[in-house]
């Protein structure tokens, strides 16, 4: 295969980058603008294909390297197979988020002699395009939300967070007499958050008045039993009217 062996190998970050935007837009070709085309050639009757993108935006199905190991890493294998067992869409997708790989492992071939920073510098460019997956299903890729330097990789902080910093207070006021009962309440009401009137079936609420049956252990509303405060201060066992009810018929 003529068009996957190159005479200059790339050496410096620019070049492999160089390099991995042909061989996308090749691929891009493939998949888009010459669909047709590159549809018809992935024929399930033939043998294992695969797709090639080179450096001069160029494309090719073709079967795989003979030479072992390859030149350079290998797409992958067969997708001509799948073809006719998916949706056209499908398919497509699948074939780009192949190409994907494949183009991040030839860049990442010749980078294998890099320095950290160079291979972090190259990341981060082709990080700065969309995916042929993005391209192909029409994803719109994400936007960050922190400014990335292509270069050195630093983040710039949000401004809006540093004034959130300076405004904070150095030690918090004591909280007033009313949100302590307020957080009195709140924990009242996480320890009760289970429990519903036994007769209108409504949750448990602090600021409403309570009784619990000592015969069946459920809580009732004062107000759905007619028990008020003041009552049932005098009351030393409570039974609810559906205990009192068992008992009478018993």
């Amino acid at each position: 295969m003529e068009g996957a062996s190159i005479s200059a190998n790339p050496r410096t970050v620019d070049e492999v980058f160089k390099d991995f935007k042909g061989r996308r837009s090749g691929m891009l070709k493939a998949l888009i603008t010459d669909v047709e085309d590159f549809y018809r050639q992935c024929d399930p009757e033939k043998e294992n294909l695969c797709l090639y993108g080179f450096p001069d935006e160029a494309w090719e199905v073709n079967l795989p390297a003979e030479e072992v190991p390859p030149e350079l890493p290998e797409p992958a294998l067969g997708i001509n197979f799948a073809r006719d067992g998916m949706q056209r869409k499908d398919w497509l997708a699948l074939v780009a988020v192949h190409s994907d790989a494949w183009l991040l492992a030839v860049a990442f071939y010749y980078g294998a002699r890099f320095d950290k920073n160079e291979r972090k510098r190259l990341f981060n460019m082709i990080n700065e395009l969309p995916t042929v997956f993005d391209v192909v299903t029409g994803k719109k890729p994400v936007k960050e939300k922190l400014a990335v330097n292509n270069i050195s990789g630093t983040k710039a902080k949000p401004a809006a967070k540093q004034q959130v910093t300076q405004a904070k207070p150095a030690k918090p006021a004591p909280l007033p007499q009313k949100d302590e009962e307020d957080a009195l309440d709140d924990e009242d009401e996480e320890e009760h958050g289970d429990t519903f009137c036994g007769s209108c079936g409504g949750p448990y609420t602090a600021d409403e008045f309570w009784i619990g049956c000592d015969i069946c252990e459920k809580w009732y509303h004062g107000k759905c039993v007619k028990i008020t405060p003041a009552r049932a201060e005098h009351i030393k066992q409570y039974k609810c009217p559906s205990c009192t009810n068992k008992r009478a018929r018993t």
